[in-house]
């Protein structure tokens, strides 16, 4: 199992205001998360009305498919042209095997 998670600085050149950011950020948050099914959400800048940080993670079994996605939706944001894309960092970490058959008792379960 992979799992990619990332960090985007974006800047909201026509925000003048903390409601605006909210409008804007909330239609960016939206139409990724139901584009990509990715968890998204806003996770630093929150008192600037020009600047956000948002987080997502993506969950997959194939390393080269996460990174796809992770590229799909960086481009997916910027082609949006509602916020510019600053800055992005991005990792994914491979997590092997958690759960082995003898992990569980049997008998609570079966």
């Amino acid at each position: 199992m992979f799992v990619g998670t990332g960090i985007i600085e974006l800047f909201m050149a026509d925000s003048s205001s903390l409601k605006e950011k909210r409008g804007i950020l909330s239609r960016i948050l939206k139409r990724t998360q139901n584009e990509f099914n990715v968890s998204i959400a806003e996770v630093g800048a929150n008192d600037h009305w020009k600047k956000a940080l948002i987080g997502f993670a993506v969950v997959g079994n194939d390393k080269q498919y996460i990174n796809g996605k992770i590229d799909h939706i960086l481009n997916f944001i910027e082609g949006l042209h509602l916020a510019e894309v600053v800055n992005a960092k991005f990792e994914i970490e491979g997590i092997s095997a958690l759960l082995s058959a003898g992990d569980y008792e049997e008998d609570k379960y079966g």
